[in-house]
């Protein structure tokens, strides 16, 4: 950490105005509920808010150089977040407040510890096997706290955390780690397949492997969504490491091949594209759930109903899987687009500081660490509006979630850390 201190005024002056919109969204949903201005009902943005300044200022001391869009960028769409949570249920949005907390403290401790992004990659193996651990001990022993009949949970005297939110930046890490030290070797095909040229397999063999692994345990849990992403993330990191097309596009057959499988092996998988392809046919039953976020998106129109003037609470498991529905009910699709183009925003910043770093570590996890967002934000936008197949991976920065939250808020610090790092992004 320097010694050296500034202040970031370009990333205060961004904060003061995402502060601001969150705090008018508080007010808007305040005066919505009591017809008046209650005046604790500003206590969590005033909370957050000053949390996030404090966050900025610690920045200054341990790593002034740092992307200065990153923190206003992620503030805003968490304040958004907390905002249509506690207008659902104001006890998940206490509790989404203090797990936002935690997550700006582990911003604050990964920027740090460890004195730079790259010693990460000294152990990547044991960062792998971390992560493959918690979900054996998640399957052997996990907890189902919401009755969806799925043990994805670890934890005890009431806190309990999703090992597999953790499971994806360990993977991140451990992928970016081997694709850097071996990425001459994958890259050089010596096997020849016909008109396939592959490595000698020793090379391929460990990321095959921790990969299998990990979508071994996934489907164990009928967690299909949390598989998914995975299967991106380590095509997108194959791809950036090696260069090779060939890696992704046989990932793709293998995935498509592995689907037609799932839809016959697995009641499960079967009932979700049934639901999809025709879920007006399974309203009152599998297809409620997306019926009724259907509902809700097409009745905030354009403009929205008004914070706190519609009726989310209707659709099931609104709070994490269908927030996009709450939102685009009460926001409106100009609100739900704002959003997106924010996401996209982070996604496009997260690129650009892997480009900008000179080490070949840091530009594979920052690599990884955006495709996580990119491809949760894709998966769960595309089943929430009938896209794709539904599947159970929390919208970032917005959805509510303990796991969630500290995991993209890790994130968001080893992108700040590798932008510092690098000192080429203003």
């Amino acid at each position: 950490m320097t010694a050296r201190y500034r202040v970031r005024w370009l990333e205060l002056l961004l904060l003061v105005v995402s502060g601001g919109i969150q705090v008018l969204g508080f007010v808007l949903l305040s005066v919505a509920q009591h017809r008046h201005l209650v005046t604790s009902d500003l206590r969590y943005p005033v909370v957050f808010i000053v949390s996030t300044i404090a966050l900025s200022l610690w920045l200054g001391r341990a790593a002034p150089g740092a992307d200065q869009f990153l923190l206003p960028v992620v503030t805003l769409l968490t304040g958004v977040g907390i905002l249509m949570v506690t207008r659902l249920d104001s006890g998940l949005g206490h509790r989404q407040v203090l797990w936002t907390l935690a997550g700006e403290l582990a911003i604050a401790i990964v920027l740090a510890l460890p004195r730079s992004v790259t010693q990460l990659r000294l152990y990547k193996y044991t960062w792998a096997s971390i992560g493959l651990l918690l979900i054996v001990l998640t399957i052997l022993g996990g907890t189902d706290i919401n009755g969806s009949g799925y043990r994805r949970w670890i934890g005890f005297h009431g806190v309990y955390f999703q090992p597999v939110e953790l499971l994806k930046i360990l993977i991140a890490v451990f992928f970016a780690a081997y694709l850097d030290e071996k990425h001459e070797l994958l890259a050089s095909a010596r096997i020849r397949l016909k008109m396939i040229r592959l490595p000698p397999f020793q090379y391929l063999a460990p990321l095959v492997l921790v990969w299998g692994l990990s979508l071994a345990l996934l489907v164990k849990q009928n967690d299909l969504g949390s598989a998914l992403l995975f299967l991106g993330i380590f095509l997108a990191m194959i791809y950036v490491g090696t260069a090779r097309a060939v890696y992704p596009v046989t990932g793709i057959a293998m995935f498509v091949v592995g689907a037609i499988g799932a839809f016959h092996l697995f009641p499960h998988v079967r009932d979700r594209t049934e639901v999809w392809l025709n879920p007006f046919a399974h309203s009152s039953t599998t297809g409620f759930q997306l019926v009724q976020g259907l509902i809700a998106l097409s009745s905030g129109g354009i403009g929205g109903q008004g914070l706190g003037l519609g009726m989310p609470y209707k659709v099931p498991v609104v709070t994490t899987d269908f927030i996009l529905a709450a939102i685009g009910e009460e926001l409106g699709l100009a609100g739900v687009v704002c959003l997106l183009a924010l996401l996209l925003f982070l996604v496009f910043r997260g690129l650009t500081i892997g480009i900008g770093s000179e080490d070949g570590f840091q530009k594979l996890l920052a690599t990884g660490l955006v495709a996580t967002i990119a491809i949760q934000t894709i998966v769960i936008v595309g089943g929430t509006t009938r896209l794709m197949p539904l599947t159970g991976v929390p919208l970032p920065f917005l959805s509510y979630g303990g796991s969630s939250a500290l995991a993209d808020f890790l994130m968001i610090g080893l992108l700040l850390k590798i932008s510092a790092e690098a000192g080429t992004v203003p």
